[in-house]
């Protein structure tokens, strides 16, 4: 196969191998066509006031001061008097989107989707917003939109700040919030002379949203725990009770308004979301006005795993804790409105101050909604499979749901609503399990044939470098609507075993070549890559290991015999080895910000390149241009390594953004313009990707040796096995790169302090584009010096390749087994994002792999250009 063939072949393989995870474990839960249900009994309450105080924490809300008082006095006097409480669970992902999603619509969006738009609907979802006859929000940019465009009609009116107002260097990120509070007043006193309006706000089934987005800002900016976000709380918590006044008095305290105060997502100590830290997947829940059951106290000791409620001193209180999705079902059944129709969350009684026929009206409501998303899901599975090979979920036979129905009517028209209860519950459990048991119908089958696909795939890679490098020469011889994705998953392994099958022949002449081949020696290095390669893998869970592999890797000179050869240079490999290993030791998220750090590793990098150059002069002097391109590089490393200093003092003293942090940028287009000699291409490309990496932190002569030159693809040498360590040494340090130095935490929970240096307005897809560019520079390096190890090893390039390609693949199998072996979500998430993680890695390796050829090999010659017109 040629190389480009095979390379293209390969790509999309591995960007299959890559969407299967996505297609059997994160599809939209979503379906439609479903009947609305709605509580037939006319609700307590004629509007809803929904308040929505974006990243805060259920602690800092509930905690007291040093002095016994509270930092949001009057919801504190709500939880003590007038409403209930507790704490809302969210899910991974903590982000706004989602959690928002699970607040308004009642179900929790699957995580691919996060990425395809914060205000765009990826899919069209029902809410509370849709169903209700009129809603108003105000807050965010970023969050208000996406319920607009998802509303059917025109009902939803939303009112939004500029985007460049979200600015993490603002002197006072809670004027966001002030905002909000100061349009809500203006928009009822102008109803006030305004008779249409007027008329339109005393209609029943109205909605009020206030997105409060200061405290979340504040977190990123300042940290949970600092002045400014605790000061946040307070000015929240007097705009809340202004808010409820106005309103009160607008409605002439008729008794008809209900309000509910809680949180999209928590925040870490550090600043950051997104993960499943308790601190940000506990948040705060405070429910009062019409129709909410007062302040309780508990009939017996309260028992949470969670260890807060003494520290909070509400012990004395009724606390009632439920899943963020279960708030959605409880503002529809306070206004009457219908229960969002793809909602999983199950109504919590305990809010309701109701009759007990309006109870269990609402739970055979809730029931009901659950049903028919049941029997849609089972209707569209039915349709896609073989009727001889289709197995109904057994506890909600059509049978057993008209029986469950009828028995539900009977005990509410005897007047047994808690049995009616009781039994509603137990559908509801019955119908959650089997919307999981049709989600993921086919998840096994799929699952098998990505397998096959994946043992084939490395079979055919490994038998293709028998037959290239290992002197094994043989003489040459004679459904019915799935989605699309389903058939590729099912059929790769066709070609792919096919092409393993052609390959055979090389597999039998190793066999029969075996009794001369070095077996103890082989299977000694087979031994040690399987233990390297479950080392890498048991790595992703515990990062120590990879310090135990870099001490293992720093003895490898000693073991081998090379450091009496080349004492500097194995020293060298000794001493950076030792020092690499202490990162994996270090916390991954969870420190404060060391900018000297940063300032300290420029410095170590100006070292490092000016004892380069000083040893270069003895060995070939440098071109007049590349010296002073190497100079002015250097100067640009020095001016990036002090640019954090200044940018973090500026932020602290809240004067914005430095005007050199516009000036000083980075390119990739600078180590073009130098020499493709070995070690000076080396140099520029670590020199250009050092100013940027600083700026996102808070037995040959090589010196003779040329990237630009061609190796002999036609004198290949046969495949050593030291080859085979060549290439486990880069998939280490690939892994190090991405684990080792921490840089995954800047990826799965959010914080945007890294990318300070270039913007501090909130802007997810830029902010998301240079964390990843943060990880991918250890990357770059890492590449460009494996291609200097292919041309001095004269081996070509695809053949290294190849055995990297084996080693991640076999990784990646690794963890597909470990997601299919796995039973709590939270154990399958992780092997989730691990396997993504590897395939990712692989896919970017393939790509990345050419672009560093040209990185390396190629030169601009627009320098010698000018330097000849202008000596």
């Amino acid at each position: 196969m040629q190389v480009l063939a095979f390379f293209l072949v390969g790509l999309a393989i591995h960007l299959v191998f890559f969407f299967s995870i996505f297609d059997i474990y994160f599809t939209s839960p979503l379906v439609h066509g479903m009947t609305p249900q709605t509580v037939p009994l006319a609700p307590p309450a004629s509007r809803l006031v929904l308040l929505v105080a974006d990243g805060l924490r259920a602690d800092s809300l509930f905690s007291l001061l040093p002095d016994g008082s509270s930092r949001a006095p009057y919801l504190r006097r709500v939880m003590e008097q007038r409403g209930t409480w507790g704490v809302s669970h969210t899910h991974v992902p903590t982000e706004s989107r989602p959690g928002h999603v699970a607040l308004i619509a009642g179900f929790y969006e699957d995580v691919s989707a996060v990425a395809k738009g914060w205000k765009e609907n990826p899919v069209e979802f029902d809410s509370v917003f849709n169903e209700s006859s009129h809603t108003w929000c105000w807050g965010s940019p970023d969050i208000l939109p996406m319920f607009a465009k998802g509303a059917s009609g025109d009902h939803v009116y939303t009112h939004t700040y500029p985007a460049g107002e979200e600015d993490f260097a603002s002197s006072d990120a809670s004027r966001l919030d002030t905002w909000v509070f100061t349009q809500v007043k203006a928009f009822f006193q102008s109803a006030r002379s305004n008779s249409s309006l007027k008329d339109i706000l005393q209609e029943d089934q109205n909605v009020f949203f206030l997105h409060l987005l200061g405290i979340d800002t504040n977190g990123h900016a300042h940290r949970p725990l600092s002045r400014e976000y605790q000061e946040n709380i307070g000015l929240v918590d007097s705009g809340v009770a202004e808010l409820v006044s106005l309103i009160e008095d607008f409605y002439h305290h008729d008794g008809r308004t209900a309000y509910v105060f809680t949180s999209d997502h928590g925040m870490t100590n550090w600043g950051s979301h997104g993960a499943g830290h308790a601190s940000e997947t506990l948040t705060p829940l405070v429910v009062w006005g019409a129709g909410v059951q007062e302040a309780q106290r508990p009939s017996e000791p309260q028992q949470f795993t969670d260890g807060y409620q003494k520290d909070w001193n509400l012990e004395k209180l009724r606390r009632v804790d439920v899943n963020q999705a279960d708030i959605a079902p409880l503002m529809a059944s306070l206004i009457g409105v219908p229960f969002p129709l793809n909602s999983v969350g199950v109504l919590p009684l305990l809010y309701l101050n109701n009759s007990g026929r309006f109870k269990a009206e609402s739970m055979y409501t809730n029931a009901m909604q659950m049903l028919e998303q049941f029997k849609v899901k089972m209707a569209q599975k039915k349709e896609t499979t073989l009727s001889f090979l289709f197995t109904p979920f057994q506890q909600l036979t059509e049978s057993h749901q008209d029986e469950l129905n009828r028995q539900v009517k009977i005990l509410i028209q005897l007047e047994k609503y808690e049995d009616a209860i009781t039994l509603c519950k137990s559908v509801i459990g019955h119908a959650l399990e089997g919307l999981v048991y049709y989600h993921t119908y086919d998840r096994f089958f799929l699952g098998c044939s990505v397998v096959l696909g994946f043992v084939g795939w490395t079979s055919y890679v490994v038998l293709l470098i028998l037959k290239t490098h290992a002197s094994l020469r043989r003489p040459p011889g004679h459904a019915d609507h799935s989605p699309l994705t389903y058939y590729i998953y099912c059929l790769l392994p066709v070609p792919v075993w096919y092409s393993v099958l052609k390959e055979c022949g090389t597999l039998v002449d190793l066999v029969r070549s075996a009794p001369s081949l070095p077996l103890w020696k082989c299977l000694g290095y087979l031994l040690l890559i399987a233990f390297g390669i479950e080392l890498l893998v048991v790595s992703f869970f515990h990062r120590a290991m990879l310090t135990v592999g870099l001490a293992a890797l720093s003895l490898w000179p000693i073991l081998t015999g090379l450091y009496s050869r080349a004492k500097f240079r194995s020293g060298s490999w000794t001493l950076g080895c030792v020092c690499l290993a202490w990162f994996p030791l270090m916390p991954v998220v969870g420190r404060e910000a060391n900018v000297h750090l940063v300032t300290c590793a420029g410095a170590l990098t100006l070292f490092t390149s000016a004892c380069y150059l000083w040893s270069a002069r003895r060995r070939a002097a440098l071109h007049p241009g590349d010296k002073w391109q190497f100079y002015a590089q250097m100067l640009h490393v020095a001016m990036c390594a002090f640019i954090p200093t200044l940018t973090h003092n500026s932020l602290e003293q809240k004067h914005g953004l430095p005007l050199i942090n516009q000036i000083i940028r980075s390119s990739m287009l600078v180590p073009l313009l130098s020499s493709t000699r070995l070690f000076h291409r080396l140099l520029s490309v670590f020199l250009s990707l050092s100013a940027t990496y600083l700026l996102l932190s808070t037995g040959q002569e090589l010196s003779t040796m040329d990237f630009a030159e061609n190796v002999d693809i036609g004198k290949i040498r046969q495949l050593k096995l030291d080859d085979i360590r060549r290439s486990y040494f880069f998939v280490f340090f690939i892994i190090t790169a991405f684990f080792g130095t921490g840089n995954i935490a800047s990826i799965n929970s959010f914080d945007p302090a890294s990318v300070y240096c270039f913007l501090t307005v909130f802007n997810p897809f830029i902010m998301g584009g240079l964390m990843m560019w943060k990880v991918v520079i250890p990357f770059v390096i890492v590449m460009c010096t494996f291609e200097t190890i292919q041309v001095t090893t004269q081996l070509s390039s695809r053949s290294l390749f190849l055995i990297v390609l084996v080693i991640s693949d076999l990784m990646a199998l690794h963890f597909f087994f470990l997601v299919q072996d796995y039973g709590s979500w939270l154990d399958i998430g992780t092997s989730i994002s691990h396997y993504v993680i590897v395939m990712s890695m692989t896919i970017f390796l393939m790509v990345l792999s050419v672009a560093t050829r040209l990185l390396t090999s190629r030169r601009l010659t627009l320098w010698r250009t000018r330097k000849m017109h202008f000596p």
